[in-house]
C-alpha cells in the first residue's frame, strides 16, 4: 500500500499540524495572486490588531492621568 495514507496515520497527522505531500502539493498549485492576497490580508489584519491594542493601552493610560507629552 505505497501512497496511501493509514487512518490513524491522517488523524496524527491532523492533530500534530504536518501536512501531506499531497496537500502542499494542493496549496501550491493555488495562483500566486491568491496566496497574496491572503498574505496580505493577514498582514492587514495584524497591523489592525496592533493598531487597536495600543489605541486601548494609551486611552487607558492616559485615564490613569498618564500623558506621552
Amino acid at each position: 500500500m505505497h501512497g496511501a495514507i493509514d487512518p490513524a496515520e491522517e488523524e496524527c497527522n491532523a492533530m500534530t499540524g504536518k501536512h501531506t505531500l499531497q496537500e502542499i502539493e494542493a496549496a501550491e498549485k493555488k495562483p500566486l495572486w491568491k496566496r497574496l492576497c491572503w498574505l496580505a490580508m493577514i498582514w492587514a489584519g495584524s497591523v489592525l490588531a496592533l493598531f487597536i491594542v495600543a489605541s486601548l493601552m494609551r486611552l487607558f493610560m492616559n485615564a490613569a492621568g498618564l500623558s506621552t507629552h
